[in-house]
């Protein structure tokens, strides 16, 4: 499988990882058998596919002991990365937090440890609900410090974020921190890190990991209506802020999601390609993105995904397809931080 380099002396990824949210079941995602997880581990590593991301959150720890289960005999063959949620960033804290990681994972070290989201009180109330932690929220330049720390230690080999913008990644890099990647939500309805994030990481050697390249079905399933998705998966800022579980507030732009979404359709029709096909072929057909991440729970699913990584897309069919989403990406802006309004995003 094709590789990309994050800068000049940062890690070399797969252009496709493996997103492992789902691996250990949970209620977002429902029961996931371990057989199954190991079967596809299995075979996305004979696919070339060595990245895969999880996070302490996701399942509660669950998804970390499922993969380092499945990787059990092949840690020399994989790339592991896993994030630590902002609210658990102070010093004795974010060790603590680090140490439970590497048991979860079954692992002395992992490739790449990064902070989930930027460490401030709007962003950490949505991981704790300590109020002390809350109102008190660790200090960045301590986390980082440590982080660094632990890099040097070799507990982790490189040091990342996810969903941090421009100033947030300055503050980092002003405190002599190397950030090796920036985890960023990227596909054909969500576009907004082309305007400043994407061009800034890739002036400061920052790779980026694009995540929900499928928009978690929307890209790639035949539903009749947006009506016909599970809860969970209209939260953001496309949908109507009176759906359930939303929280931005906002009214939303359904018929322009839906109206660009019908354009990438009938353009998957006319190239005769898979819609998820084509929206990974699209994220790759920008050269800064570093990987994508793809979740897939059988042999089919990641099969199928694989497939799209060969695919290069004319330059003319991603004009086009730029062209039908661009009136979209002008409505919801340019801050990637769709769960939350503009006046209360977490991420600048």
């Amino acid at each position: 499988m094709e590789t990309r380099s994050c800068g000049p002396d940062g890690p070399v990824f797969p252009v496709m990882g493996l997103g492992t949210w789902a691996f250990g079941g949970g209620a977002y995602w429902g029961p996931q058998d371990q057989g199954a997880v190991d079967a596809v581990v299995s075979r996305a590593l004979d696919l070339g596919i060595t990245y895969f991301d999880t996070a302490e959150m996701y399942n509660a720890g669950a998804s970390e002991e499922s993969l380092g289960r499945a990787l059990q005999g092949r840690r020399d063959r994989a790339l592991i990365g896993s994030k630590v949620s902002p609210s658990n960033t102070a010093p004795a804290t974010l060790r603590a937090h680090c140490e439970a990681s590497l048991r979860r994972l079954g692992t002395d070290y992992l490739d790449l440890y990064m902070v989930h989201w930027p460490i401030h009180a709007d962003s950490i109330r949505h991981f704790t609900q300590d109020e002390a932690v809350i109102r008190h929220p660790p200090s960045t330049r301590d986390a980082f410090l440590t982080l660094a720390a632990l890099q040097q230690e070799g507990k982790i080999r490189h040091i990342g974020v996810s969903n941090f913008g421009v100033r947030q990644l300055t503050e980092v890099l002003d405190l002599g921190v190397r950030i090796a990647v920036n985890e960023l939500p990227y596909n054909l309805l969500m576009r907004a890190i082309e305007a400043e994030i994407a061009p800034f990481c890739r002036r400061r050697g920052i790779g980026i990991l694009g995540y929900v390249t499928l928009m978690q079905g929307v890209l790639a399933g035949d539903f009749a209506s947006f009506d016909e998705l599970p809860e969970m998966r209209t939260r953001t800022r496309h949908f109507h802020g009176g759906r359930p579980n939303s929280r931005h507030g906002e009214a939303g732009f359904e018929p322009e999601t839906w109206q660009a979404l019908q354009a990438i359709r009938a353009i998957a029709r006319t190239e005769n390609i898979p819609l998820a096909d084509l929206a990974i072929a699209w994220a790759l057909a920008n050269p800064d993105i570093t990987c994508v991440l793809a979740g897939c729970r059988s042999l089919g699913q990641l099969e199928e995904n694989v497939r799209a990584v060969s695919l290069r897309l004319p330059p003319p069919v991603v004009e086009r397809l730029n062209a039908a989403t661009a009136p979209l990406l002008a409505l919801l802006g340019n801050n990637p931080d769709y769960y939350q309004s503009l006046a209360k995003t977490r991420v600048w």
